[in-house]
């Protein structure tokens, strides 16, 4: 074999271990990119008894005091540049307003001291007991500002047993949530109707509007039938709301609520390689996203930051259902996601519109990710500061109309 054929052998095994590798090179760039493995747990130390000889050397005597104070001050948010706009949608149905977004803390008063001696005892006054102060008559979950109400007086005291037994099991009238609560005879505050309780007065209503829209005629007919039957089995006297009145208070409701019903979503798209369904969650987990109960949806809970039990949470991430799905999660390639915040499910005081940019900001810089509207477009980056206020505008005209956004009233209206 000449020289010039064995030149020619060499650089073919050059150029096609070249191709190869730029193959290789091409797919590994273009393949989803993977969940990191999880670094394995450390395991704790043994725990080391004392010594029971070195303990017998300390004096009898010795005593010590340690206190410490810890603060922490979660504040700002991170420079957004570069990201942009938000979609504004409007629902129906809702009346939800920003009541209490400011938090106010009411002072703690602090005290400590040391034990006192028998002497401190006998020489100190003793402090009366205070007698509990009465219960206001408080409502329950009905408000008059969102429900039609139902009054229902009963000829005496009445086993909550007994009421159960007969009220609608159902608890919808149309699409409108329907509920019945009591006034308990002992507390006199209002509540649902349990057993082991007694009752004179009840209450029925049926929810003047949510995203679905107003109530109408044909569903209030429904509830006053529902509460006719009822009222019958106990031969309880029945007051019930004028139809027309309610009908007209459910469509101004509906229109307002139209108007305020503020939902924000932002998509992020991958710039290169895809992203695959685990490394969507656990760069979502590493924010304190959790997974729900449906594929390929994950909650940021406002429990983690002072929200109240059973609120709505704070941010709701989602990508392809489909692919949550799927067998092989790390093959398996998700081109978008999609960050939502229901405005009137959270209160302003959480800041929630401060969170879902910082939110953006670091899965965009961790994940090598582009900010687009919900519709993959790009967006400007000066489309942020506007819209934050327009929430602000948002939020002050709902606690204008004494319906706080996170509130149980918005959380039952904007559903």
């Amino acid at each position: 074999m000449s020289t010039l054929q064995i030149s020619l052998a060499v650089l073919g095994i050059i150029l096609l271990a070249a191709v190869l590798a730029y193959n290789t090179w091409t797919y590994r760039r273009a393949a989803p990119k993977r969940a990191k493995p999880q670094a394995a747990p450390v395991e704790a130390a043994p725990r080391q008894e004392p010594n029971l000889a070195e303990l017998a050397d300390f004096p009898a005597d010795f005593s010590g005091h340690a206190s410490a104070n810890a603060s922490a001050n979660f504040s700002g948010m991170a420079d957004l540049d570069g990201v942009g706009a938000v979609q504004l949608s409007a629902g129906a149905g809702d009346d939800s307003d920003a009541v209490g977004v400011f938090l106010a803390d009411d002072p703690v008063l602090q005290a400590s001291a040391s034990s006192p001696t028998s002497d401190t005892l006998a020489t100190q006054p003793q402090r009366p007991a205070e007698a509990p102060a009465p219960v206001a008559d408080k409502r329950g979950a009905l408000d008059a500002l969102i429900d039609a109400i139902a009054s229902l007086r009963l000829d005496r005291a009445t086993a909550g047993e007994i009421i159960l037994q007969v009220q609608p099991t159902t608890r919808r009238a149309g699409s409108k949530p329907f509920q019945v609560e009591g006034r308990n005879y002992v507390s006199g505050q209002w509540e649902p109707v349990r057993a082991g309780q007694r009752y004179v007065l009840l209450q029925a209503g049926v929810q003047l509007a949510n995203r679905l829209g107003p109530l109408n005629e044909i569903e209030f007919s429904e509830f006053v039938l529902k509460v006719q039957t009822f009222a019958d089995s106990l031969g309880a006297a029945l007051e019930l709301p004028d139809m027309l009145r309610e009908v007209a208070r459910a469509r101004e409701l509906d229109q307002f609520a139209s108007q305020h019903d503020a939902q924000l979503s932002f998509m992020l798209r991958p710039v290169r390689a895809a992203w695959s369904p685990g490394y969507i969650t656990q760069q979502a987990a590493a924010l304190g996203f959790a997974p729900t109960s449906m594929p390929g949806r994950m909650a940021l809970p406002a429990g983690t930051a002072g929200g109240a039990a059973g609120a709505a949470p704070l941010l709701v991430l989602s990508f392809d259902p489909q692919a949550a799905q799927a067998e092989d999660l790390d093959r398996t390639a998700v081109y978008d996601l999609l960050l939502s915040l229901d405005v009137p499910q959270v209160p302003q005081a959480l800041q929630p519109f401060t969170r879902l940019c910082e939110t953006l900001h670091t899965l965009a810089a961790h994940m090598d990710g582009a900010l687009c509207d919900p519709d993959g477009n790009p967006l400007p980056a000066a489309a942020l500061e506007p819209i934050g206020q327009q929430l602000a505008e948002v939020y002050a005209t709902l606690a204008a109309h004494e319906v706080a956004a996170g509130s149980m009233l918005a959380r039952r209206l904007f559903s």
